[in-house]
């Protein structure tokens, strides 16, 4: 995007070409003014986009089709993947469709990288993005531990004082 505007990218290396349009599918929150479902307002907008884009143009999806399971909306998002390249249409998508992301990677597309957020073998996170396989895990349950182990410590009930006696007097 950026070397598309003409800006400077942050980068050791770069190369790119230019793209005749650039468009963009992301996930909508809910909103009040749907006339119809989720996944119905994301299938509407990419029909949109079908209707007017060209070849040489680039899609960012993020999170797209996610509105239902995980089996459909990976089949919805890899039949519109692939009728997109057919066309020689570039795309970026995101997701955590492992299904999707690792389907497609087994293909061994041609014209296919596939990037990943980089971890240390300890699993600390570097925040920098590196071509790998799709990974099973999107480590919710890391960020997870992280977050609320500071709270279950002060959830905890305090220490008993003393031993307790069982019987009355």
């Amino acid at each position: 995007m950026m070397m598309q505007c003409g800006m400077f990218v942050c980068a050791d290396y770069f190369s790119s070409s230019i793209s005749n349009a650039i468009y963009s599918h992301y996930k909508r929150e809910e909103d009040a003014e749907l006339n119809s479902g989720k996944l119905d307002e994301e299938l509407e907008r990419m029909s949109t986009i079908a209707d007017t884009i060209t070849p040489h143009s680039l899609v960012l999806f993020n999170e797209s089709f996610s509105a239902t399971n995980e089996r459909e909306g990976s089949a919805i998002a890899r039949n519109i993947i692939t009728a997109l390249l057919e066309t020689n249409i570039r795309i970026v998508f995101v997701t955590h469709f492992f299904d999707l992301s690792h389907g497609l990677y087994t293909q061994h597309l041609p014209r296919a990288l596939f990037l990943q957020a980089q971890r240390e073998d300890d699993g600390r996170r570097t925040h920098r993005i590196v071509e790998g396989e799709p990974a099973y895990t999107s480590y919710g349950e890391d960020l997870y531990e992280q977050i609320f182990s500071k709270h279950r410590q002060a959830f905890r009930p305090p220490p008993r004082m003393g031993p307790r006696s069982s019987h009355h007097r």
